[in-house]
């Protein structure tokens, strides 16, 4: 019974090249559990076709002639919600840009495209994409179309950013398929007078990681940035992990620098959250808060479980909200929670925990 409704799982192959719609179609169907019931060249084509053979996922190619992938897909979420998996062709800065606006969008996961027929990433670009196309099969389409709430439109004047002390108190996140929807949902609704440090593991490659942090600059009246090795950690700012390193903390509160590392992947990632957590957990102790939202695995559970036992807080996305449940069900499973919260719930909760925390509450 299993293998037939893996075997049910319809897929519409979306790229403006003939030879791309060739290769990724024998690529969906070599696992033997998704089948190709069509493809199209474009985004007007691409909806037509959905109307019409109502595919379980879509892969979507970025750029394309008349109606591109990021319009195809504000369509495709707006008429016809479904999981979609974006296809970025590589070193296209604004192929890059428009990806991750797709996944603030809706778009559950991307693939890189093979850059040839003979192409030596041919057998990575296949496991990324039936890691995307197994999480497809694991989404939950309410955390999908629940609306992002626009970015904050820029001040006619912005006040200029005041100096940051160094933080004695630090929010660690950790988030996967479907976090830069997510953050963007939590970091622009947190306020310039957090009074922590807030430092983000998002399970992506370097290039995009830079992206999100600029992405997230903009959306709030918090300082983002990529982490970069050695910095004093500082208060009322947001740092993300570089795509390609773990990211961990040394030292002690007030005294905090940031450490990257190229040590071996965990969980089959890095940056992991997970050392992000034991770090956090030893340096911070009770003045820190852990936050795991949607994600597939289970990176963020045993370090959530450090950091709650170490007597910092914990805060898990709820299943409601999560694209994916999988990390946040770990977390809880393993490490319990303070609150479970929404994603809409989260900045609220986080300003909460640090103006308690600054109080003296629970510390």
């Amino acid at each position: 019974m299993a293998d037939a409704t893996e075997k049910s799982t319809t897929v519409l192959v979306v790229d403006d090249s003939a030879f791309m719609r060739r290769l990724i179609a024998e690529l969906v169907e070599s696992s033997g559990t998704f089948r190709v019931v069509g493809t199209a060249g474009d985004g007007i084509e691409a909806l037509q076709k959905i109307r019409e053979l109502k595919p379980d996922v879509v892969t979507l190619d970025i750029e394309m002639p008349r109606l591109n992938g990021l319009q195809a897909l504000e369509q495709i979420m707006a008429e016809m919600p479904r999981p979609v998996v974006m296809l970025s062709a590589a070193g296209s800065e604004l192929g890059n840009e428009m990806t991750l606006r797709a996944l603030e969008r809706g778009a559950l996961e991307f693939v890189r495209k093979p850059s040839g027929p003979v192409s030596i990433d041919l057998a990575s670009v296949r496991e990324q994409l039936m890691s995307a196309l197994d999480a497809a099969r694991a989404v939950n389409m309410k955390g999908i179309r629940a609306p992002a709430p626009p970015p904050q439109p820029p001040h006619a004047e912005p006040a200029p950013r005041k100096s940051a002390d160094a933080a004695t108190r630090v929010v660690a996140i950790a988030s996967s398929t479907g976090g830069p929807r997510a953050l963007a949902e939590i970091i622009p609704h947190l306020p310039e007078d957090l009074g922590a440090a807030v430092v983000i593991v998002q399970h992506m490659p370097r290039e995009f990681t830079r992206l999100l942090a600029q992405r997230l600059d903009a959306m709030g009246q918090l300082w983002v940035a990529e982490a970069i090795d050695g910095k004093l950690l500082r208060e009322n700012r947001v740092y993300v992990a570089p795509g390609g390193y773990h990211i961990t903390l040394g030292g002690g509160a007030g005294n905090a620098s940031i450490q990257l590392d190229t040590s071996a992947p965990m969980w089959g990632v890095r940056p992991a959250a997970d050392p992000l957590f034991f770090s956090v957990a030893d340096t911070f102790g009770r003045a820190a808060i852990g936050v795991v939202l949607t994600g597939m695995g289970r990176d963020g559970a045993e370090g959530l479980r450090k950091i709650r036992q170490a007597g910092g807080a914990g805060i898990v996305q709820d299943r409601e909200s999560s694209i994916i449940y999988g990390m946040p069900q770990a977390a809880l499973a393993v490490a319990g929670a303070d609150r479970v919260a929404t994603v809409n719930e989260i900045a609220p909760l986080i300003t909460e925990l640090c103006v308690d925390r600054t109080r003296g509450i629970g510390v």
